[in-house]
């Protein structure tokens, strides 16, 4: 359900004229590291929000200004924030993969909850605040319910404020499907499996596949921030395309020139013994692993097809990287750096 729409250009300049301050959790992931060099290039005062051990690999750019959150912990992120004020917050922090299936909404829904409440206490709710779902959302696995009570919860609470009543503050939600390109390692596994020509997939019953290059989501994201769009709407991202689970696999083969591949194709029953045995591992190892319980239901959906209306309509967004080119572009970054 739509609620009324707020469209207004943003201006990198505050009317005061200091540069727009924009902050963006999860900043050393794979999303994160794209969504803070594309705002960087775009003029914003960027802050990259770290945990005290992550990477900052992918955040070389002397332009940036790094803060540590504890999203976590109230009391904690209270003092961190005190004091700061962002006009637009982009919320990409999040776990996709656990030990336990509580751990999920820990990460993904009260780490939401925790810094929407203290910036309300702390009077510094942002402008805009974008948060990062996932196509999952619709799809009933554990990280995908994380996501969805995060969502209906934005939703009840920026309905209750009067800020978001008077089109002051707002927010939207974002619904990527399977994001990919430079960086990325899930799928960089699969890159790596058909270079030693095995090709891996599940189930017997046709899967309809939707795709979005990681720059696409991206630019997506910026192009509700030039519209200043908060009004709560859910916007679903890919490329616009449906695939089959073979197209990806003949791409990637493409790319890295290989003629033949061995093509295995396991039923369910097997994947879910699989990742049931996996997920006993990593409870034994203390590290959670790519493969477990919640990713089988993941793997299992067979249907990944979604309007992405409001994308081209409400943010006149029209995707720019379809599979071919997204994998092209994928795959001359693994070679540049040696992943393959």
């Amino acid at each position: 359900m739509y609620l009324c729409i707020t469209i207004a250009k943003y201006d990198t300049m505050t009317t005061d004229n200091k540069r727009t301050k924009i902050l963006i959790t999860g900043a050393s992931g794979f999303i994160g590291s794209f969504l803070c060099e594309t705002a960087i290039n775009k003029g914003y005062e960027t802050w990259a929000a770290m945990r005290t051990r992550s990477s900052k690999k992918w955040l070389k750019s002397p332009e940036l200004n790094f803060i540590t959150l504890d999203l976590s912990d109230k009391s904690i992120l209270r003092e961190q924030l005190d004091g700061i004020h962002f006009d637009i917050i982009i919320h990409a922090a999040g776990a996709t993969k656990c030990l336990n299936e509580e751990d999920f909404e820990k990460h993904n829904f009260i780490c939401t909850k925790n810094l929407i409440e203290v910036l309300e206490e702390i009077h510094a709710l942002p402008k805009q605040f974008i948060y990062m779902s996932s196509l999952s959302a619709i799809y009933g696995s554990s990280y995908g319910n994380s996501k969805l009570k995060a969502e209906d919860w934005l939703t009840k609470k920026y309905s209750s404020l009067d800020c978001f009543k008077e089109s002051k503050n707002g927010f939207v939600i974002f619904r990527p499907t399977g994001v990919y390109g430079p960086r990325e390692k899930d799928y960089y596994i699969m890159a790596k499996s058909i270079k030693n020509h095995i090709d891996f997939s599940v189930g017997y019953e046709p899967q309809k596949l939707t795709f979005v290059y990681v720059q696409d989501l991206v630019n997506a994201v910026y192009a509700a921030i030039d519209k200043n769009i908060i009004n709560g709407i859910i916007i679903n991202v890919t490329d616009g395309q449906v695939y089959s689970s073979r197209d990806f696999c003949e791409l990637i083969q493409k790319e890295l020139g290989i003629k033949h591949v061995l093509h295995i194709t396991a039923p369910l029953w097997f994947l879910k013994i699989v990742a049931y045995t996996s997920e006993g591992i990593s409870k034994l190892t203390g590290k959670a692993s790519t493969l477990n319980k919640d990713k089988y239901k993941i793997m299992s959906q067979r249907d990944w097809t979604c309007d992405i209306t409001p994308l081209r309509e409400i943010l006149e967004y029209e995707p720019q990287w379809q599979l071919p080119k997204g994998v092209k572009e994928t795959i001359k970054w693994y070679k540049k750096e040696n992943w393959l």
